[in-house]
């Protein structure tokens, strides 16, 4: 069964607050520190996105480009990108992320420094 749903989402958002935790405790992968953005797309086309990493004391890195399939969710860990390189650790950073269709974006940290973890999550600010 398919469901139709009004559009939901932006094609612009913004996560102000960026930081990988350096240190992590508990199994890896499950336990690695590390910042995700999870992203949306409820309509009916898939999703180009595009990633952007702003710095306080470097030029900016990407883009970074990722595809979210047509009514699926798509969780992407910022530890995990590569191209056009890593995202450092343990450095305030902020990003902006362009989709070429409408789509909804969430900020998650896992910080496991310490045995007692801390996650965090905020939905992003919806820009444009």
């Amino acid at each position: 069964m398919t469901t139709t749903l009004p559009t939901i989402g932006r094609t612009t958002w913004v996560v102000a607050d960026g930081y990988i935790p350096p240190q992590s405790t508990g199994p890896s992968p499950e336990m690695t520190s590390h910042d995700s953005v999870c992203m949306l797309n409820a309509g009916a086309g898939d999703a180009a996105v595009e990633m952007y990493v702003f710095f306080t004391d470097r030029e900016p890195l990407g883009p970074y480009l990722m595809r979210v399939p047509a009514r699926r969710a798509h969780h992407q860990r910022i530890n995990d990108l590569r191209d056009p390189a890593a995202v450092p650790v343990g450095v305030d950073y902020s990003l902006v992320l362009h989709s070429d269709a409408p789509i909804v974006v969430q900020h998650t940290r896992l910080d496991s420094r310490q045995a007692a973890n801390a996650l965090m999550s905020t939905i992003a600010y919806p820009g444009g």
